[in-house]
């Protein structure tokens, strides 16, 4: 693979994963799709498919960090750069990114599997008390129980998200041979 068919590569990569983060952006309008949003299927996405491993952590961050402004500034009419958990929720797509890179098939039960890793770890690290409950391990327990109908839409949309994403692609790069590596090319 020529560095030009790369540079091409990951500029389709990129693509791509902005035209996801986009929903994210338009489900601000839809309050049902609270959580339906393409997140965690974005960062196992970029985990998988960027050589550089680093390139993953940074389009995917850098994603997230502008849909955050966009978001915030939809909902609030003024420009944010962060609010309560953002520390959390970064360190979040930071393990949810490094899932990705853990896969090295991708096919249908190892994306299944690694979509399930994305929620978890949302639910985990960004679901803390907040102000609605004490700051104990039983309000910690009782945030986790009151987030459960939102990590059910983040399954849901990771799960649909993965399978436009990884399917996309996987289609994509049989129909164009600049986006196969050199392993494929070589079969």
């Amino acid at each position: 693979m020529t560095t030009k068919d790369n540079n091409t590569r990951n500029l389709f990569l990129i693509a791509m994963i902005i035209v996801a983060a986009i929903f994210r952006v338009l489900a601000v309008y839809i309050p049902a799709l609270s959580n339906f949003t393409p997140v965690g299927a974005v960062a196992l996405f970029g985990g998988v498919y960027f050589k550089e491993k680093w390139k993953g952590y940074v389009v995917v961050l850098a994603t997230l960090f502008f849909t955050d402004i966009l978001i915030n500034y939809l909902r609030t009419s003024t420009v944010t750069l962060g609010y309560t958990v953002t520390f959390w929720v970064y360190i979040s797509f930071i393990l949810m990114v490094t899932v990705g890179s853990l896969i090295k098939k991708v096919n249908v039960q190892n994306i299944l599997l690694a979509s399930t890793a994305p929620v978890l770890i949302h639910w985990l690290l960004t679901d803390f008390p907040g102000d609605l409950y004490p700051h104990t391990l039983a309000g910690y327990g009782q945030s986790l129980v009151a987030a459960i109908p939102f990590e059910y839409n983040l399954i849901y949309g990771t799960l649909v998200f993965s399978t436009i994403l990884f399917g996309g692609f996987e289609l994509a790069k049989r129909k164009y041979t600049f986006l196969q590596d050199k392993k494929q090319l070589a079969l």
